[in-house]
């Protein structure tokens, strides 16, 4: 750690963007953090990658960071350099930021307290990201490694929650190999699965967010695209059988006496979609109610199942939890996220406001807690 003095502000390096299909979303995050974290307390650096993987200097600029007409941002949008790039070092000795672009001597950025990686889905939220920041020896906000990878692929975290005991609702997974190798098999297998549990059926990527690449199937005609379409964002497919229900959310957050869970809340039907899907998150902005309107009984349950999740996957930091709340009163765990958005209409800053902690306190209670915790096994 670069020396705290009393006239140090530690400095944060905000990553965002990335490889994966919530690249938009990534930026959009990041400029509501941007936003929110106290200038007077904090010294930000703001470090972008592109869709192909790019480290770059990008404008401390959180306006330019918001949908526009429909439209998401872009790290490259925001480059200050075309093809400059950043670099960190993977040496827990020297945390010194280098910026170096063609033909130009390298020049020091300085070094970094802090990480708060707002990366979304593979490549950040996934554990790779987390992986490279033990290298590096910086500490970061948000789970490590292994919680990272549990909470990005729906697969193992639904394993992960079966074997602690907590309700998860029946799904199937299809394997790259499975569908390259033999798609009759595979094919049957969903259709064997859809036997048992009926349709509608939801095909997921098995590790990706957002809503990205979901489609609800309905019958065996629509199978093989929705699964094409799935695969477009992960070769690994999940298989889900419908819940009816109502759709409750509950934020947990990490204090200095452990995590504590949010008042939760719940995700309306959406009229003008088939399901709560992308457009319906981010474009057309579906409005969630905080908190749920819940019995205090059921308000308590979800909010130890939210605790019960963060802990068995070994999560740190935060986590956004999400249920359905079944018609017999039952709570199902659908997904947790280990990277919840941080936009102007995110559900897990929303959760924590109604809870007490404003979203400056909260971004400021993530960094002092990833300041004081160290990194490597833990």
């Amino acid at each position: 750690m670069s020396s705290q003095t009393s006239s140090h502000k530690p400095r944060v390096a905000v990553v965002f963007g990335g490889r994966s299909s919530e690249h938009g979303i990534s930026v959009v995050t990041a400029g509501a953090v941007m936003r929110a974290i106290d200038r007077e307390k904090y010294d930000v650096l703001p470090i972008g990658i592109t869709t192909d993987g790019r480290w770059a200097l990008t404008a401390d600029d959180p306006e330019r960071m918001a949908i526009t007409d429909r439209q998401l941002p872009t790290v490259a949008a925001l480059a200050e350099s075309a093809d400059g790039g950043v670099v960190l070092p993977v040496d827990p000795t020297n945390r010194e930021i280098v910026y170096t672009e063609p033909g130009s001597v390298p020049k020091a950025l300085g070094e970094v307290d802090v990480v708060f990686p707002v990366l979304h889905g593979p490549y950040g939220e996934d554990g790779t990201l987390q992986g490279l920041l033990e290298l590096s020896g910086v500490p970061y906000v948000g789970s490590g490694v292994l919680a990272s990878a549990v909470g990005q692929d729906k697969d193992y975290m639904k394993r992960v929650f079966t074997s602690f005991g907590l309700p998860v609702g029946p799904y199937e997974v299809i394997r790259p190999r499975e569908w390259d190798n033999d798609p009759a098999a595979a094919r049957k297998k969903i259709v064997d699965f859809a036997a048992d549990h009926g349709w509608p059926l939801f095909v997921k990527p098995a590790r990706a967010g957002s809503s990205i690449g979901i489609t609800k199937v309905n019958d065996l005609a629509g199978l093989d695209e929705a699964v094409e379409e799935a695969r477009r964002h992960d070769p690994k497919v999940i298989v889900e059988a419908l819940l009816t229900g109502r759709e409750i959310e509950c934020g947990v957050l990490e204090f200095e006496d452990g995590p504590r869970a949010s008042l939760p809340a719940e995700i309306p039907p959406v009229t003008a979609h088939d399901f709560y899907d992308f457009e319906a998150k981010y474009i057309d902005s579906a409005d969630g109610i905080v908190p749920a309107p819940l019995t205090a009984e059921q308000t308590a349950e979800v909010q130890e199942l939210a605790v019960a999740a963060f802990e068995a996957a070994s999560c740190e930091g935060l986590v956004r939890a999400d249920f359905f709340l079944q018609d017999n009163g039952e709570f199902v765990i659908n997904e947790i996220n280990t990277l919840p958005g941080f936009t102007p209409i995110s559900m897990y800053p929303r959760m924590w406001q109604e809870s007490g902690v404003s979203y400056p306190e909260l971004i400021d209670r993530l960094l002092q807690a990833a300041l004081t915790r160290s990194t490597g096994l833990r």
